[in-house]
Formats: C-alpha cells, sequence, structure tokens
C-alpha cells in the first residue's frame, strides 16, 4: 500500500514539475494567449534531462558523407551479402519521422532533404546510453547516425547505426502521419511544417529553383545578359497594376515598389546591351486568387533588332526546352487537357477570337457610342475611362479566354490597353501579344514602341484615363522618354510569369503552391 502511494506522490510530482516547467516557458517567451499543450511540456522536460546529461538540446555542426538519395542511387542494386562484403560506412542526418521498439533493439526512419531512410539500431552495436537516447527521442527530432549499409530481412535498404548523435530537440510535435496539415491555410502559413510533412510540397520547392535556373540557361545561351534594376522607384509604369506605396525617408519621396521591370531594361537596350533580360519580383497591390500573388516572379527579357513575330518564335522555344529540361517530355496532362509543347502555336488575332465566340466583328469601324450600346447588350460594365479598346478587350475577357486551351498566341491588343506597344498597320490595334493556356494568360510582348513623340502621347493619354479614374493607367515617366530620344533600336519585348508557369510544370492548381512564403490574411 505504502508502495503505491509513493508512486501516486511520485507522478503527481512529476506532473506538477513538467506543468510548472511549462507555464515558465510560456512567461518566458511572452506569450499569454496560447498555452502548451501536454506533448509540448513532455519535450521540455526531456530537454532539461538532456541538459542533466551533458548534451546540447540543440546541438553543434555534424559531418555528413552521405544523404539518403546517395545510398539508396549507390547501392540499392546490391544484396546484403555483397554489401556486408563491402563494409560501407555512412554518416547520415535527418528528422525522425517514424520510429519503433522492441527491447534492446528498434527502427526509425530518419529524413533529410532528398527523403527517408531507414535506420537500425541495437543496444549491443551503440551502447545503453546512446540507445537509451534513441528510445527517448519523439519524431520531429534531429538526429546524426554513423553506421553501415545493409538490407533487412524485408529488403529493405537501411543503415545498422553503430553510433547515436542527439542534435535537434523538437519542441512541438508534428502533424498526425496519416492527417498532417490538413488546413491548406495553415499549410501555407506554416510552410515549414508542410515541407517536412508534405512530399509534394518538397517536390515542387526543390523543383522551382531547377525550372528557373533552366530559363537561365537558355536564355544565356541565346547571348542574352541577366541583369538587375531597382524595386523601388518614383514612377508607376511598365504595366497596367495598383501599386505598394512606400516612402523614402532619407530622400523625403514616395516611392513604389516596381509593378514591372520594362522600363529599366528597355533604357539598357538604348545604352547598347542589346540581349538583357531580369529574374525579379514584381509588386501589385491587387487581388488575391489561384493565379495572382500580390508579390510574384517574373522573367522580362528584350531583344535589340528583334519584334513581336521574334518574340512569339523564342517563347515557343523556351517552353519547349525548358520542359523537357525539367519533366523529359513535350507532353503535359494539365487541367483535363493534353498539352503538346513539341508543335507550333496557333496565332489568332483578338478581334478574330472575339468573332469566333461571339459573332461580333471589332475589325469594321463603329463609334464610341456603337461600342458602349454592344456592351450594354453583352452585359458588359463599361467604366468612365473606357474607350473602344477597353471594351473590346473587355468582350475578350468575358467570351474568349476560358475558352481557349493553347498553347497559343493571341495578338493585336488595341492600342488603348497598350500604352508601350508598336502599332499595327490598322492604328488601333498594336503589334503585341499574349500567352494562353487553358483559359490563362502566361505572358506579354510587344513589338516595343520606340518613337518618343508617339510614346509621350501615349503616356498623356494614360494621365487621362487615370483622371478619369483609372487606377492602374502609367504615370508620365519623362525620363523614358528622353531615353528614346536617344535612339532605340527596333526591339522585341516579352515577359512571362514565372510562378504559373511553375504551376503548369508541377501541376499545382493554386500560385500559393509555388511559392514558399505566400501572403495570407491576418488569422486574427
Amino acid at each position: 500500500m505504502a508502495t503505491i502511494k509513493n508512486v501516486v506522490a511520485f507522478l503527481f510530482v512529476y506532473r506538477f514539475f513538467f506543468t510548472l516547467i511549462g507555464i515558465c516557458y510560456k512567461m518566458l517567451s511572452g506569450d499569454k494567449m496560447r498555452a502548451l499543450t501536454e506533448q509540448e511540456i513532455v519535450r521540455r522536460g526531456k530537454m532539461e534531462e538532456l541538459k542533466t546529461l551533458g548534451i546540447d538540446p540543440f546541438g553543434s555542426s555534424y559531418n555528413v558523407t552521405y544523404n539518403s538519395k546517395d545510398i539508396k542511387e549507390q547501392y540499392d542494386s546490391y544484396t546484403n551479402e555483397e554489401l556486408e562484403s563491402k563494409d560501407i560506412e555512412v554518416t547520415v542526418a535527418g528528422r525522425i519521422m517514424t520510429k519503433r521498439g522492441k527491447g534492446k533493439a528498434g527502427f526509425m526512419h530518419i529524413q533529410d532533404k532528398y527523403g527517408q531512410i531507414q535506420i537500425y539500431l541495437k543496444i549491443d552495436n551503440v551502447g545503453e546510453e546512446q540507445y537509451n537516447l534513441f528510445d527517448k527521442a519523439d519524431l520531429g527530432d534531429i538526429v546524426g547516425i554513423k553506421g553501415k549499409v545493409f538490407r533487412t530481412h524485408m529488403g529493405e535498404l537501411s543503415v545498422k547505426a553503430f553510433e547515436y548523435t542527439h542534435l535537434v530537440k523538437a519542441l512541438r510535435p508534428l502533424p498526425e502521419k496519416y492527417h498532417g496539415l490538413v488546413d491548406v491555410e495553415e499549410r501555407y502559413r506554416r510552410r515549414y511544417v508542410d515541407l517536412i510533412v508534405n512530399e509534394e510540397a518538397r517536390r515542387i520547392a526543390f523543383l522551382r529553383p531547377k525550372i528557373i535556373r533552366t530559363i537561365q540557361n537558355y536564355l544565356d545561351s541565346k547571348g542574352y545578359v541577366e541583369v538587375e534594376t531597382p524595386i523601388l522607384g518614383t514612377v508607376l509604369g511598365g504595366a497596367t497594376a495598383r501599386p505598394f506605396v512606400t516612402h523614402h525617408n532619407t530622400l523625403d519621396l514616395d516611392m513604389y515598389l516596381r509593378i514591372a521591370t520594362e522600363l529599366p531594361l528597355k533604357r539598357l537596350i538604348v545604352g547598347g546591351m542589346d540581349a538583357v533580360y531580369e529574374i525579379g519580383r514584381l509588386f501589385r497591390n491587387e487581388g488575391m486568387d489561384r493565379n495572382h500573388n500580390p508579390e510574384f516572379t517574373t522573367v522580362e527579357l528584350y531583344k535589340a533588332y528583334s519584334d513581336m513575330e521574334g518574340m512569339m518564335d523564342l517563347t515557343e522555344d523556351l517552353f519547349k526546352y525548358v520542359i523537357h529540361q525539367t519533366l523529359g517530355t513535350y507532353t503535359i496532362e494539365w487541367r483535363n487537357n493534353t498539352l503538346d509543347f513539341s508543335k507550333p502555336w496557333p496565332r489568332i488575332h483578338m478581334v478574330d477570337a472575339i468573332k469566333e465566340t461571339c459573332g461580333i466583328d471589332f475589325y469594321k469601324e463603329i463609334d464610341l457610342d456603337e461600342a458602349k450600346k454592344l456592351a450594354l447588350e453583352h452585359n458588359i460594365e463599361v467604366e468612365n475611362h473606357f474607350g473602344i479598346g477597353h471594351i473590346i478587350n473587355a468582350f475578350f475577357e468575358k467570351y474568349v479566354e476560358e475558352t481557349l486551351v493553347g498553347p497559343l498566341f493571341i495578338y493585336g491588343h488595341p492600342i488603348e490597353i497598350s500604352p508601350l506597344a508598336k502599332k499595327s498597320e490598322d492604328e488601333r490595334f498594336t503589334e503585341r501579344f499574349e500567352i494562353f493556356i487553358c483559359g490563362d494568360e502566361y505572358g506579354n510582348a510587344y513589338s516595343e514602341l520606340n518613337d518618343p513623340i508617339d510614346q509621350k502621347e501615349r503616356f498623356q493619354n494614360q494621365l487621362a484615363e487615370r483622371h478619369l479614374g483609372n487606377e492602374e493607367a502609367n504615370e508620365m515617366d519623362e525620363d523614358f522618354v528622353e531615353s528614346l530620344e536617344y535612339g532605340m533600336p527596333p526591339t522585341g519585348g516579352l515577359g512571362i510569369g514565372i510562378d504559373r508557369l511553375i504551376m503548369l510544370i508541377t501541376g499545382a492548381q493554386s500560385i500559393r503552391e509555388v511559392i514558399l512564403f505566400p501572403h495570407m490574411k491576418d488569422k486574427k
């Protein structure tokens, strides 16, 4: 009876001690809103226990000689007898993802950036002290293992440990194995956890830089030079979008985060850098959906002595190259469509696409009142700043975009919505195209406007639109006009949304899947 009372008293003191630790941590961290869970309290207790053993709970450097990919690629074809004869010694490190033990032996899987490898531990091999560390370890802890490669009786390539090193104590538990982070928004908010437990998230995270590097390799091979241009500017231009506004204290200037890299890059063409590109972040203070994030990445490129047709050819070749280099095929299954990027892309005038879809022929000369009447009949809202070109574009966006499968080019945009593109022979339209795939726009290109007088008039028209309420209209960029007065060669320019291209290649259905830290609403 006395023994039972002693056990109960011990358990009470044990629980009280760890509860007290949890309260202290909460106070020290300033976290007055969230109480520690029972698991978190226990893990902090284990952290303190490690300290009493003279072990730093948060470790130090560790010399890793192999990763899970190396081991599998180099030794997966070996039998256990061959592995034993070769006596292959490895040092690996990773996060404990599974763990099971019975008596004096146990297994765990540790995960590094390439995947998981199984570890076999036996008290006779690692010693009682190290085996006890393994026995008390939690899922999520980071450990180092020295051992030899072998196969288990079940045939799984594994590492037989003869040295176990605690590296980092995880103070929070991982999500349940079979449920993970089921709340999609929580996956984006806590991307670090998502990357630990979600293999698909890791695949996309590692494939993204490979895709970007492939774009760079392609453009470098074509003689383009990668450059960097300012993110902060004092003039809004290069695209039609609402900006983020900030203030430069030293210069006492209101400034914009850039919405495009276009105008600085074209200044470089004026300066004699005949082929340039920039991969960089843009910032647009606009809506958020599966295709839009306020902060996103594009590649913009400019080539002297080229034009819209040259940019079409380059676009086809670039997509074909990047897709084949990253996937090993030219064919992608995307939104219930089979897309073959090895074939030439259709090139369709915007007016022809509208006529084909809803029977209205905007090649015919009509005045603004007639265009507004057509818009009213088709339930298209006409804003104060709309000219005929805006109405044509509104018809395209409402009736045509979602019908396009592609990949294809839509060209011939109205001059009112293309302030930086050369006029076509029919001066109501421009030498501009957009890339469309399965109803979404992936890029934008022009025969660049290099007439400084025409460019200044276009900017003035944009200012008039801004006065009428178009918050996305360009501002007057006097310095850019001045640069054109020194003479810019005939030039082709192209911009591609890298995030959307990565969605296409990886099969991700939301832009938030391909951006490591997308913007989210405040949970509060």
